[in-house]
């Protein structure tokens, strides 16, 4: 079985990030970047799949700038056979990496397609959903479990009112929630390991993909900071300043 796992460069977890004196985006000069949280765990459980037997090839897939060679780089280390880049300068929106996904599944032929349900810079928690649409594929999002056996994949997915689980036929579509695993420490001798991994690079124009964005993004700026809060005597006090002067009972 093929898995092909999409991987998004994003500004690291632990940075603080900063709007732009302009109000156009976020500040990503100099900027620590790593790979999107929840694409290391759907990484993570592909190679789990692959010591268990049950995987024959992984195979990591980024879409944008050059420099996301550094994030298939440490997917190689985590455990990717190869890896894919589909170089590009445009604000890749999720329609629009779908759309390549698409082409790279077609080319690929993978029986699993595993990504992180979304990405921690634009939320947008689409391009999975997106992806099954496209490819008219199954797909189970929210996973917290999953267990291939016999050409079917049973996902757990977190919902509202708790767990569900769902069958699902292959090949399918899978997005990965946090509690489905904990990614691994990459060590230094599968980073040296990584650099003799083939990394192919394509051009969406080469994938017959139109990546314009859609979407324009009028303004950023930061959220409003929170006022400090108020110590009250009592209940009433309390039930005074929320209807009068939060004025929100």
């Amino acid at each position: 079985m093929k898995v092909l796992v999409s991987v998004k460069r994003v500004i690291d977890y632990n940075v603080k990030v900063r709007v732009k004196a302009d109000g156009t985006g976020v500040e990503t000069a100099n900027v620590k970047m790593s790979m999107n949280p929840f694409d290391e765990i759907a990484l993570e459980e592909a190679v789990r799949l692959k010591e268990a037997g049950l995987a024959t090839e992984i195979v990591a897939v980024s879409c944008g700038v050059q420099a996301c060679q550094e994030t298939l780089r440490t997917a190689l280390a985590i455990g990717a056979d190869r890896a894919i880049l589909v170089e590009s300068g445009e604000e890749l929106q999720p329609l629009a990496v779908a759309k390549l996904l698409k082409s790279i599944c077609q080319k690929e032929s993978p029986q699993l397609v595993i990504l992180g349900k979304q990405a921690i810079d634009d939320d947008s928690n689409q391009t999975g959903q997106m992806l099954a649409a496209l490819m008219g594929w199954p797909q189970a999002t929210f996973a917290s479990k999953l267990k291939i056996e016999n050409g079917k994949a049973q996902v757990t997915r977190e919902v509202d009112g708790g767990l569900e689980t769902v069958s699902i036929k292959l090949p399918a579509i899978v997005t990965t929630d946090l509690r489905l695993n904990e990614p691994r420490y990459v060590t230094l001798p599968n980073i040296m390991k990584a650099k003799k991994k083939p990394l192919e690079t394509l051009k969406p124009e080469t994938l017959g993909v139109d990546v314009s964005p859609r979407l324009t993004t009028l303004k950023v700026v930061e959220p409003p900071k929170r006022k400090a809060g108020v110590k009250v005597p009592d209940a009433k006090v309390l039930v005074d300043k929320l209807r009068n002067e939060a004025k929100v009972i």
